[in-house]
């Protein structure tokens, strides 16, 4: 399937990711990768925050965050997220709902492997998402941690990622006098195969 400069090019929609995120990594100036993640808590109010996406699979999107923070307690109680990646200096955006799981394995533990010791260090001192007395009282926490786990520590129990399997994917592509490209993928579930259809702007 082919449109407008090849930009819907393929059928699959992972590819199509793949290909916008890397033009993005060249020409945005600060985190290509930020999506605007959206979840809901138990009386079904909308939370939204931006997040860094660390990983486009073959049938999902992972990023990482502390388990017991707001978001991670909504997207454990109700297994469903969206989010809408934008890049303003290409005109385009990618919208994604789905399923959520948790990576909580060998993934989650190289990917915060590979982050700064004192990255490392904040996560582990860093009750996310509670009330915080003072900055000096997270400073304090984050010496308490470097005493107890070290200059290397591992992953805290509490900390991993979630990846989000989606049923839906829309791709948006700026177009003159507001005649947009829009294309979405959908799905009933993993196994089945995509539907593409082309939406109105």
């Amino acid at each position: 399937m082919a449109d407008r400069s090849g930009l819907f090019a393929g059928d699959n929609p992972f590819d199509i990711v793949r290909a916008w995120l890397a033009e993005a990594q060249e020409v945005e100036p600060n985190d290509p990768n930020a999506v605007a993640l959206s979840t809901v808590d138990g009386d079904g109010m909308p939370n939204a925050r931006i997040v860094l996406l660390k990983d486009v699979e073959d049938d999902g999107f992972v990023f990482f965050t502390n388990y017991g923070s707001t978001k991670g307690q909504e997207l454990d109680q109700s297994g469903k997220a969206a989010f809408v990646m934008h890049w303003k200096s290409l005109r385009r955006q990618i919208r994604v709902r789905g399923t959520v799981t948790r990576e909580d394995g060998p993934q989650a533990d190289s990917y915060f492997q590979s982050r700064n010791s004192q990255s490392r260090l904040g996560a582990w001192a860093s009750q996310q998402s509670r009330p915080l007395a003072s900055r000096d009282a997270l400073v304090a926490q984050v010496e308490q941690a470097a005493t107890e786990h070290g200059p290397d520590p591992i992953r805290p129990p509490f900390w991993g990622g979630f990846r989000i399997c989606p049923v839906e994917i829309e791709f948006w592509a700026d177009g003159a006098s507001r005649l947009h490209d829009r294309f979405r993928w959908s799905r009933q579930g993993r196994v089945k195969l995509w539907e593409i259809n082309r939406l109105y702007p």
